[in-house]
């Protein structure tokens, strides 16, 4: 994991649960990685995530 900027144009998403007063996080798929940022700091960069590192993210709480 490592934060980074965006040099390359990617296809960011929303969270469903972002509104406008409190934003939330953006994600996006990048040669086989998952990249999150804040989407009301955008020019901070993104942290890059490994598909393990993001499954096992998405593992507790998936299970919901």
């Amino acid at each position: 994991m490592g934060r980074e900027t965006d040099s390359t144009r990617r296809k960011w998403r929303k969270s469903s649960y972002s509104d406008a007063a409190n934003g939330c996080l953006e994600v996006a798929e990048a040669r086989g990685r998952m990249c999150v940022r804040d989407s009301k700091n955008t020019e901070l960069g993104f942290l890059g995530f490994t598909e393990d590192e993001w499954s096992a993210f998405l593992r507790p709480v998936t299970r919901r």
